[in-house]
């Protein structure tokens, strides 16, 4: 977690309370309560600060799996501030994660990488990001967006050369959001390859002139126009077959 976050955290007041959701691996001590999939008796995978001071304990350690399908077992509004850091990316269901957040809180914070980070290879090995992500998360006006990261950004010009996140200062390859009352989150689905082109090189060329770094270039196949385009009318014709036969089923029913 950044430093200015940790500091914030630390000087939140006493009487306020406080939830950790994921903290499995470093647990907050500022925690009053964790909510994570995995037990309290092994937490701690990359050590605890100081286990003497943390505020939470076996009682108030939920495990339990944060994207659903049944609620969080709190009520809402428990908690005066939720943390969830370095989650987000992780579950697979992040929109749920962000609803319960507003339930079960007035207030928090969310941290994950920024795209500078998740698009760059080399990060944690030979692959792009981290090897257990998920989600390509951004930040706009109307709050913080979520997008699949898929299994292409391997291919030629479809990421960032390695390195490219250590070119900018550390608080810009993470997103910091603090929120208060509203947590505004929505997932972006890229359906058309078309769109989803053009998002991902739009995306690549703002990080890699941040860094001065070259824009990474797509090494367009022969012929992609043209298959997209067939690709588009089968998938329309696919989706015509598909609501005939389903309103034949539905007339057969009735």
């Amino acid at each position: 977690m950044r430093p200015d976050a940790l500091e914030r955290i630390a000087a939140l007041p006493e009487d306020l309370v406080v939830l950790d959701i994921g903290g499995w691996a470093a647990p907050l001590p500022r925690a009053d309560w964790v909510v994570d999939l995995l037990p309290y008796e092994t937490r701690g995978l990359y050590g605890a600060a100081d286990p003497a001071r943390e505020r939470f304990s076996a009682d108030t350690w939920v495990q339990a799996d944060v994207c659903g399908p049944e609620p969080w077992p709190f009520r809402d509004g428990q908690f005066d501030v939720a943390i969830c850091s370095h989650t987000l990316e992780d579950v697979r269901d992040p929109v749920f994660v962000c609803a319960e957040l507003r339930r079960v809180a007035r207030s928090g914070y969310v941290e994950l990488p920024a795209a500078i980070e998740e698009l760059t290879v080399g990060v944690q090995g030979p692959w792009v990001g981290w090897s257990h992500h998920r989600w390509i998360g951004e930040q706009d006006a109307g709050g913080l967006v979520l997008t699949h990261k898929p299994h292409l950004l391997s291919a030629p010009g479809r990421h960032l050369p390695a390195g490219t996140h250590e070119r900018v200062p550390e608080d810009e390859r993470t997103i910091a959001f603090w929120w208060d009352g509203d947590l505004p989150v929505r997932e972006q689905v890229l359906v058309d390859a078309g769109e989803f082109d053009g998002w991902l090189g739009g995306l690549l060329g703002t990080c890699a002139r941040r860094a001065g770094v070259p824009v990474p270039r797509t090494v367009d196949p022969a012929g992609r126009g043209a298959r997209t385009a067939r690709g588009r009318e089968r998938a329309r014709r696919v989706r015509d077959a598909l609501g005939h036969r389903t309103s034949r089923w539905r007339d057969g029913r009735r």
